[in-house]
C-alpha cells in the first residue's frame, strides 16, 4: 500500500450544524469497497473558524475534509490553492492535503453533472436550462452547465440583482430569468431548500409552479431529504423526466473520495448506503 494510503488514514465533513450529514455514511461505505483503512469523521466548526480547520488538518495530518455551510468561502480564502472550479466560484467543498499544501476544490457542479449523465445521458449541451435559486447550490450548477455547453441559462431567484451576478457564472450563456421561462426550458433545476423539513417561510411557495412544467422536460431539485419532494413529485404527475438530489451528494462524495486516495470511487457501494439510510 502506498505511503497515501497509509499515512493519511482520516477524513471528515467540516461545518454547522453537522450532525445530520450523510458524508461519513457515504465515505465509510467507499473505503469498506475500496478494502482501505480509512475513517471519517463529523466536525462542528462555526463561522469564523475556517482558517483554524486549515491549520488543524496539518496538524492533525488529516487527508482530507468535505466542507459544508458556513465554511464553503472561508476555507476558500483560508487555503494554499484552489482548482479552477473552486476559483471560479470562490467557495470550497473539498479539502485536500497535500502533504502540508492545503488544495480547495468544488466538486458539485461536476457531481451534479455526473448525476443527470447516470439517469437521463448526454443532456446538457445545446440545451435551454432553467435554475431557480442563487445560493450556494445554484452557483454550483450555474457554472457547471455553463462550463458543458447549455446555450442557455436562465437564473430565476427572489432577489432579482442578486440572481443576475449568479447567472454570469454560466459566461455567455447566463441570463437572469423569469419563472415563466420554465414553461419552454428543456432542463430546470430547482435549488433552494423547498420542501426540506424546517425551511424559512419565504421557500413554502416555489418560484416556478410545477403545474407548467410537462412531458419532454428534465426536472431535478436539489434537496435529497425527503427523496422525494412535493414539488418534484407534482412535476413528475405532470409528465416531467425527475431526478431528486441525493445523486448529485453521491456523486460529489464520490469525486471527492478519488480526490483523497487517488482511486476510482465505488458508486454503486456508495449509492446503495445513501438509499439505505434514507429508507428506500
Amino acid at each position: 500500500m502506498s505511503d497515501l494510503l497509509s499515512s493519511r488514514q482520516t477524513v471528515g465533513v467540516v461545518g454547522h450544524p453537522i450532525q445530520h450529514s450523510l458524508s461519513p455514511l457515504l465515505h465509510a461505505a467507499a473505503f469498506s469497497a475500496l478494502e482501505i483503512p480509512w475513517v471519517s469523521m463529523a466536525f462542528d466548526a462555526q463561522a469564523g473558524e475556517g482558517q483554524a480547520v486549515v491549520d488543524a488538518c496539518r496538524t492533525l495530518r488529516i487527508r482530507g475534509l468535505s466542507v459544508t455551510m458556513p465554511l464553503k468561502m472561508e476555507i476558500a480564502r483560508a487555503v494554499d490553492e484552489l482548482d479552477p472550479s473552486a476559483g471560479l466560484l470562490q467557495s470550497v467543498n473539498c479539502l485536500t492535503m497535500e502533504g502540508l499544501n492545503a488544495v480547495g476544490a468544488s466538486t458539485d457542479g461536476q457531481g451534479f453533472l455526473d448525476a443527470l449523465k447516470r439517469v437521463h445521458g448526454e443532456r446538457i449541451a445545446g440545451s435551454h436550462a432553467v435554475v431557480v435559486g442563487s445560493g450556494g447550490a445554484a452557483r454550483s450548477v450555474i457554472a457547471a452547465l455553463g462550463g458543458a455547453g447549455a446555450a442557455e441559462v436562465s437564473v430565476v431567484a427572489r432577489n432579482r440583482q442578486k440572481g443576475a451576478e449568479v447567472a454570469e457564472l454560466a459566461g455567455g450563456a447566463g441570463r437572469l430569468g423569469d419563472p415563466t421561462d420554465a414553461a419552454v426550458a428543456d432542463i430546470v433545476i430547482e435549488a433552494t431548500p423547498l420542501g426540506m423539513a424546517g425551511t424559512p417561510f419565504e421557500f413554502e411557495v416555489p418560484l416556478v409552479d410545477p403545474a407548467i412544467l410537462h412531458e419532454g422536460q428534465i426536472v431535478v431539485d436539489l434537496v435529497y431529504e425527503p427523496f422525494e419532494t412535493a414539488w418534484l413529485h407534482e412535476a413528475h404527475r405532470q409528465g416531467a423526466e425527475t431526478l431528486g438530489g441525493l445523486g448529485m451528494l453521491v456523486h460529489q462524495a464520490a469525486l471527492q473520495i478519488e480526490r483523497w486516495t487517488q482511486q476510482s470511487a465505488p458508486l454503486e457501494a456508495m449509492w446503495t448506503a445513501a438509499e439505505k439510510a434514507l429508507g428506500r
